[in-house]
């Protein structure tokens, strides 16, 4: 599906190909969440008033919903594919997943 670029700012250079396309699907589309990990990216979304969620969101509610059967393991395989996250805020979910 195509999407038209979204006039906003300078802040838009900034963006990734991939961001780009979700604010601009989110915006075609009225969405009300987008999920983006990368910190401008969220940063813009919430400007356009989007809710965001990133993937360790995703993977967080996934458990909760006993859709998979770890989250910490969920992150180590996405993490040995070359994926980044932050450890800090790896082990601050899995904390709320262990209550």
């Amino acid at each position: 599906m195509q999407s038209s670029p979204i006039q906003h700012s300078s802040v838009l250079l900034e963006l990734d190909k991939g961001e780009k396309h979700t604010l601009d699907m989110a915006s075609k589309f009225q969405a009300d969440w987008v999920i983006i990990d990368e910190k401008i990216g969220r940063n813009m979304a919430e400007y356009l008033g989007l809710h965001v969620t990133g993937t360790l969101g995703i993977l967080l509610k996934a458990k909760q919903q006993s859709l998979i059967p770890s989250f910490v393991d969920s992150v180590k395989a996405m993490q040995n594919q070359g994926i980044y996250f932050h450890e800090a805020l790896i082990q601050k979910l899995a904390q709320t997943v262990a209550k």
